[in-house]
């Protein structure tokens, strides 16, 4: 139990961590003094301070949960290979090298506003990225405690960076956004009509 404490209070401080460099009031702050390196710094600090909460699963004292047999457990696995390829998909969807913060390096014009994403993985839902990533936590066919604590504690993160973009996109792109909230669920994609191309999907909504 004390390995879990450890876990939640480390995963506590890690998403208070990238919460606060996610604001928009320490962004208007860190983004004139790096320039074009703001987003690069930002995802270097993010994954970098991940590195430490990760580590904290092997080296603290541990039980096993559970260990799904085969062929269960084999079917558990491709699940997580889908969610992964799906999540590569969803990114290239995006423009990756903006996204990892490069493409801002390398541009020496301001870019442009990203577009509102509605077609592939988010005509199904409007946070794909943090989906896929639930799946893939949680089909693990091998479950320890202390696994069980991180991964409860980034899901609620997730849950609760996905609030938190939503408001930020629903600032950015105005009713664009709020009818795409309206058809789209946010993070399970629960609309079957979805699945087969219905509702709208009338391409990239700009602001």
């Amino acid at each position: 139990m004390a390995s879990v404490v450890v876990i939640l209070a480390a995963a506590t401080l890690y998403g208070g961590l990238h919460s606060l460099l996610a604001a928009h009031a320490v962004k208007r702050v860190l983004e004139p003094k790096l320039g074009r390196a703001y987003r690069l710094v930002y995802n270097l600090v993010a994954g970098v301070t991940l590195l430490p909460l990760l580590a904290l699963v092997p080296l603290l004292p541990d039980r096993l949960l559970y260990r799904v047999p085969a062929p269960w457990g084999w079917g558990m696995a491709a699940v997580q290979a889908i969610a992964a390829l799906a999540a590569v998909w969803t990114l290239r969807q995006t423009d990756v090298l903006r996204f990892l913060g490069l493409r801002q390096l390398a541009e020496t014009a301001p870019l442009p506003p990203n577009r509102l994403q509605v077609r592939g993985a988010y005509r199904w839902v409007r946070h794909p990225l943090y989906f896929f990533s639930l799946l893939f936590l949680w089909f693990s066919p091998v479950m320890s405690q202390n696994q069980a604590a991180l991964y409860a504690a980034l899901s609620a993160y997730l849950g609760w960076g996905a609030l938190l973009e939503e408001r930020k996109l629903t600032a950015q792109y105005g009713e664009a956004y709020r009818r795409y909230r309206r058809r789209t669920p946010m993070l399970l994609p629960w609309k079957v009509s979805l699945w087969w191309g219905g509702g709208e999907t009338n391409g990239d909504a700009a602001p």
